[in-house]
């Protein structure tokens, strides 16, 4: 797909284009409208794909679960292997700005068969859920406060250590608006043991040099609108004396590791980038 309309296309989730108006420039870019309706199922998540691990997996349990916050309660899902020697590290997942969906159950269970206790959080709990409709889900996501984001993520965290199968240490991983909320939580959490961001929007500059845990870092060569904040996040990261990687998936899209989205999936970087965050989960954790 030419990459002027999958920068259309981010424009128009993460920037706030009208729909109206995203239609109309696809259309032009598409030669038409049944071209430009052809090419929307194409753009946005098919959840139909999601499954790579069932959720009936006999491998991985998984349950729903209530955390208790200062604001009521944040729901989510939790997966962890059915078969587990011991107590295991912990992983909360903050999904993309479409809310917890089937791909981020989805990643949960991934990261649970590679021996992890994952919890991926609703962070539109307080707002009465996830809905069915991305373009709602995204609305809504942008009216969070952000502090409440933060303050919601800790308390999970803080339910992931304390809970008697965990070994006490937590890491978060998160993707696109999810990826932005790992950097906030890392400045204000001093006790994160570990962060890895997808693509997701760099914390504020001046808050940086509280950042304690080490960071695994992915970004999508041809993400233009990202990639741009990285050069002084790096430069801030530096100064501050911290712990942090940096990957650069060239030819790779915005959303690259998201295989519900046919156009901005690419497989080679999401495969190199999973291994690395396995890795890297594995050691900070472990």
């Amino acid at each position: 797909m030419r990459q002027e309309i999958i920068d259309l296309y981010d424009e128009f989730t993460h920037r706030g284009l009208d729909r109206r108006v995203f239609m109309q420039r696809l259309t032009a870019l598409a030669g038409g409208t049944a071209a430009a309706v052809a090419l929307v199922p194409l753009l946005e998540a098919n959840y139909a794909r999601a499954a790579v691990i069932a959720a009936d997996d006999a491998r991985v349990v998984v349950e729903p679960v209530s955390i208790p916050t200062d604001a009521g309660p944040l729901k989510g899902y939790l997966a962890k292997p059915a078969q587990a020697a011991g107590r295991l590290p912990a992983v909360l997942v903050v999904h993309e700005n479409r809310g917890l969906n089937p791909h981020t159950e989805d990643i949960a269970r991934r990261l649970a068969l590679a021996g992890f206790l994952v919890l991926a959080g609703d962070f539109l709990s307080p707002s009465g859920g996830t809905p069915a409709d991305q373009d709602k889900a995204r609305e809504m996501i942008g009216a969070l406060p952000p502090d409440r984001v933060v303050a919601d993520a800790r308390a999970a965290i803080a339910w992931l250590r304390a809970r008697p199968d965990g070994n006490g240490k937590v890491g978060i991983i998160g993707f696109c608006w999810g990826g932005g909320v790992v950097g906030q939580v890392a400045t204000a959490a001093p006790d994160l043991d570990a962060g890895v961001v997808f693509y997701g929007r760099v914390p504020p500059i001046d808050a940086v040099p509280r950042i304690k845990a080490p960071l695994l870092l992915n970004y999508a060569g041809l993400d233009e609108r990202i990639n741009a904040e990285v050069p002084a996040f790096r430069q801030a990261l530096d100064a501050a004396g911290a712990t942090y990687t940096v990957h650069i998936y060239e030819g790779a899209n915005h959303a690259f590791l998201n295989d519900t989205s046919e156009a901005r999936y690419h497989p080679e970087a999401a495969k190199l980038a999973w291994e690395r965050t396995v890795a890297f989960l594995t050691q900070r954790l472990g």
